[in-house]
């Protein structure tokens, strides 16, 4: 199985369903990667957006200490998630599913959270 990582920031809060074995978290990931050059010869990038998703402990653990903003470093493998909507009828897809993840830098909210912490400590 092929894996790839990729380190992005959170576009959204992750959103979690289930407990336990049963825990599924969503969330997306952006980056600003390389595009080429424009006709002055400046560097050009384009957003890129990719939606993940985990299971059981990565779900919860990224679903309880992320916020929007915050960066995450993913390995990721591509799954399919063919299902059949109606008997002969087959619905092609796929998910980025997370096979590890390391928490980055905090995002806005995280520091907004960590200096309120702070005064409410002094």
């Amino acid at each position: 199985m092929q894996q790839n990582i990729m380190t992005g920031r959170l576009a959204g809060a992750p959103e979690l369903r289930g407990t336990g074995d049963k825990a599924v978290c969503r969330f997306t990931l952006i980056d600003n990667e390389y595009a080429g050059k424009d006709d002055n010869n400046q560097a050009k990038t384009r957003t890129v957006s990719v939606p993940f998703v985990a299971f059981r402990h990565d779900a919860k653990r990224i679903h309880e200490h992320c916020r929007k903003g915050d960066q995450l470093i993913v390995t990721w493998s591509l799954r399919n998630n063919n299902y059949e909507k109606e008997p002969g009828q087959t619905v092609y897809g796929y998910d980025f599913v997370v096979e590890d993840v390391e928490f980055g830098a905090p995002g806005p909210e995280k520091r907004a959270e960590f200096q309120s912490g702070r005064q409410h400590a002094d």
